[in-house]
Order: C-alpha cells, then sequence, then structure tokens
C-alpha cells in the first residue's frame, strides 16, 4: 500500500468489509474519517485496514458497536491493563453461554414437536398443536 493511501473500494477488499459498512463505521466513530483527495474520495492508509479487520472480527464474534469502540479505545491506548479486555470478552461469553442455552431448550422443544407427531391428520398433529396453544411449549418454561 502506497504512503498515499488507497480507495474506499480497495480498503473493502483488503479488510473484507463492505463500502457501505465502512462508511457506516466511519459514521458511528469506529473508523476516523480518512483524508480525501482533491476529488473528494476517501484514501485509506495501512492502519484504517488493519482497523477496519478488527472490526469485522469482532463483529464476526458477536460484539455490539460499544464494546468495539471500547476494545478500539484500548488498542488505541496499548500500553494500558487489558482487564477491560477481558471484562468486555466475559460479558460477550456469558451472552453466548445464554444463548446457547435457549437454543438447546429451542431444539429439545422443537425435537418433543417431531417426536410427537404421528403423520397423522392436521387436526391430531403436535407440531400444530403446540404452535397454536404456547401453553402447550416448554421452550419458555424455564
Amino acid at each position: 500500500m502506497s504512503t498515499a493511501g488507497v480507495a474506499i473500494g480497495e480498503a473493502a477488499r483488503r479488510s473484507g468489509v463492505k463500502v457501505p459498512t465502512i462508511r457506516y463505521y466511519e459514521q458511528v466513530g469506529l473508523l476516523p474519517e480518512p483524508p480525501r483527495t482533491d476529488g473528494n474520495r476517501r484514501l485509506y492508509q495501512k492502519g484504517d485496514v488493519r482497523r477496519l479487520a478488527f472490526i469485522r472480527h469482532a463483529r464476526e464474534l458477536g460484539f455490539d458497536v460499544d464494546s468495539i469502540r471500547a476494545l478500539l479505545e484500548l488498542q488505541d491506548n496499548p500500553a494500558q491493563s487489558c482487564a477491560t479486555a477481558d471484562s468486555i470478552a466475559r460479558a460477550r461469553l456469558v451472552e453466548v453461554e445464554q444463548r446457547i442455552t435457549s437454543l438447546l431448550a429451542l431444539k429439545t422443544e422443537l425435537e418433543r414437536m417431531v417426536t410427537g407427531c404421528e403423520h397423522g391428520r392436521v387436526d391430531e398433529c403436535r407440531v400444530i398443536e403446540i404452535l397454536a396453544d404456547h401453553g402447550k411449549c416448554l421452550h419458555e418454561r424455564h
């Protein structure tokens, strides 16, 4: 990458982040707005592309924008303790564990529905019966 930088399309290709998403990250302050050419084209530097890749990876792991902002602030000031980063990651882990628990309960309920279906008529169908009467669904009962 030259010191002059690359256009947004090339930054998107190198980072794996789509052009509209790059613009969004600039709007919400995750990525500083880059300098522009006389023709008003954005020019992204190597550090911008690395930052975009960091954001993309964090989003793939399910971190929200505020968490990513905090992680980027930590990355920008590397002499700090990583306790905040650990705390953010632990909170995300708790969210993932809760989601897994919920999905496993959902899986169990769907298996119960399918197993209970005897492939008879619709008026005897366990799937339809449970969907029609949420009180018969065990998924939301914990």
